[in-house]
């Protein structure tokens, strides 16, 4: 048997499956050159230097959709390597595609989902998002699923489908700062403008408050037991704002004893008719 014979001698063959030495090498070296023109690709994309030119997520959004034309077009290839043509495995399965695609329509609608948010970029890799009072920090973006680790940096792997079907607050699309806010309440016959001093410089200590635009207070209402405001203000720590906001109501506790501001209870005066 000659190097040739050796090469084109049938290991498995079936009507359709034609599986030889050659066939077998041509398997190995199609995933092998796929595996490392991802790597390279992943690692041209994913640099430093590059991801600092391009927006958060964008280099990995590229690179997810290139991998998955990749292994498309691979996996495609070793199909007719070991004599499988595609157009009649599509032709005599239809009948059986057609029935396990309307058992995975959720799979399917998921996976077309995947491609819509990687083709739109709606949400990227590192994006601060909130889906049913949920609120987490996206790490992966997959084809089906993607995944996110909440403020209690627990993982949730989240059906592309929902991000697309859904209402999603994406806090980091639009602006790195985000405007949030903190209620305070005070006693009635306190100094309205004292209280409005002390809740801004409150802000303006605070390391992870953004200087500008500036922190401002608002009269929000006469409530049934105290003077009502409200602390805006602006930070680019949205992912962890509740304990920013935490801090807040320590510092604000701390100067309301300073500068005697009450912050009542709520109480309610009973009048008894003899």
């Amino acid at each position: 048997m000659n190097f040739k014979e050796f090469l084109e001698f049938p290991m498995v063959q079936t009507g359709k499956l034609n599986l030889t030495p050659y066939s077998l090498f041509m398997v190995l070296t199609i995933i092998s050159v796929t595996w490392f023109l991802l790597w390279l690709v992943k690692k041209i994309f994913l640099r430093k230097g590059l991801s600092e030119k391009w927006d958060k997520g964008v280099g990995y959004t590229v690179y997810s959709i290139i991998k998955y034309l990749a292994w498309i077009i691979a996996i495609t290839l070793v199909l007719e390597s070991v004599g499988i043509k595609l157009t009649l495995l599509l032709a005599g399965s239809a009948a059986l595609l057609v029935g396990v695609g309307i058992g995975l329509q959720q799979f399917f609608r998921d996976i077309l989902s995947g491609f819509i948010i990687l083709f739109e970029r709606s949400i990227s890799v590192s994006d601060v998002v909130e889906l049913d009072e949920i609120i987490g920090q996206v790490k992966e973006i997959g084809i089906r699923t993607s995944k996110i680790v909440t403020r209690d940096n627990i993982t949730m792997t989240i059906p592309n489908s929902r991000f697309i079907e859904d209402n999603v607050i994406n806090w980091t699309t639009t602006d790195v700062k985000t405007r949030f806010h903190v209620n305070v309440g005070v006693a009635y016959g306190s100094d309205v403008q004292k209280v409005e001093q002390v809740l801004i410089q409150c802000a303006e200590n605070h390391k992870d408050i953004s200087p500008y635009p500036k922190a401002f207070v608002r009269f929000n209402d006469f409530g049934n037991s105290s003077l009502d405001f409200q602390l805006y203000f602006w930070t680019t720590k949205s992912f962890r704002v509740e304990n920013l906001k935490s801090d807040l109501r320590f510092a604000i506790d701390a100067e309301f004893r300073k500068e005697n501001i009450t912050i009542p209870f709520p109480q309610t005066d009973v009048h008894i008719k003899s």
